[in-house]
């Protein structure tokens, strides 16, 4: 049975006295090293010395350095037996496709013993619009966006290094994040500001998983995920992105927000926040619960946003 201390249950004597470095420590970072035992040492990058006390307040080492300053990456070197890769590619570029980060982490860690694995946290996006299809592991990946495209050549760097030096390799593609204790991490904010949704005729289905959910699937990943291996991260929630707010503001006692046509939508919403409606698909996460034998916590939406309300 799964411990309090660890979701899997107890560690075989292999996975003892690890060190695991968290890179991109935010809200599902800080969630992994919660779960993790004590006699585990745990680190997390960090660019923010205002961040130091936070962590050591967590017993998480902090490591002072930069993604986007690849001198200060050589101190990770041959420091953790495993990683958790949870940061975005740089953003400041929008027409970018390549992920610099990713390219300067992984040479930072060839340069002395080289970890014991890796999981790295990718995005469903990279799959495109599926035009509403189930989407399991194999199929190609076809994103749409610039943003997908540099996580399509994160998860490349990834699986390269992973075969290369021999180091396996697990890529968890997520869907929207949420949780009621995640800053944003309910449609709440949205809901009050009456943020229109797409007209049911031109609905997209969307995909979820609980945060508590991810930061387990993590360590799932890490314990018994096979190398170089790809695991869609998503709940059992069948729904269509506006009927997920309709439920979400059926459970909060707020007014349902109003449908557009796709032609006005795109007329009246942030071309971001747009985007997210012009791709339509529904995660198959089988391998989720087979191979990385997680039991979900948080089945659909409606169980998790109706916790700590």
């Amino acid at each position: 049975m799964p411990s309090n201390s660890n979701p899997l249950g107890a560690l075989p004597a292999r996975f003892r006295r690890q060190r695991i470095l968290i890179i991109g420590c935010g809200d599902v970072g800080l969630r992994v090293a919660r779960l993790l035992p004590t006699s585990v040492k745990v680190m997390a990058l960090t660019s923010t010395r205002s961040r130091v006390p936070e962590f050591r307040a967590q017993n998480i080492t902090p490591l002072l350095g930069n993604l986007d300053k690849v001198a200060s990456l050589k101190r990770l070197a041959g420091l953790a037996t495993r990683v958790v890769h949870l940061a975005p590619p740089p953003n400041d570029d929008p027409h970018a496709r390549s992920d610099p980060r990713t390219r300067s982490l992984l040479q930072a860690l060839r340069l002395r013993t080289v970890p014991l694995g890796i999981v790295y946290g990718s995005t469903s996006g990279v799959y495109g619009d599926c035009q509403g299809l189930w989407v399991d592991e194999t199929r190609p990946v076809m994103p749409d966006t610039s943003r997908a495209h540099r996580r399509v050549d994160a998860e490349a760097q990834l699986r390269w290094f992973g075969r290369s030096a021999g180091v396996p390799t697990h890529i968890l593609r997520i869907p929207g994040i949420y949780a009621p204790d995640r800053e944003g991490g309910t449609p709440r904010g949205r809901l009050l500001k009456g943020t229109p949704v797409l007209a049911a005729a031109d609905d997209v289905y969307t995909n979820h998983i609980h945060a508590d959910d991810l930061a387990r699937a993590c360590l799932a990943a890490m314990h018994v995920g096979k190398p170089q291996r790809i695991t869609n991260t998503s709940d059992d929630t069948d729904l269509k992105m506006g009927d997920y707010f309709d439920l979400a503001a059926d459970l909060y006692g707020l007014p349902r927000p109003p449908r557009l046509a796709r032609q006005e939508a795109a007329a009246q919403l942030p071309a971001m926040q747009f985007s997210f409606m012009s791709e339509s698909r529904r995660l198959d996460n089988r391998l989720l619960k087979t191979e990385l034998r997680l039991k979900l916590r948080y089945p659909t939406v409606s169980a998790g946003l109706k916790e700590k309300q």
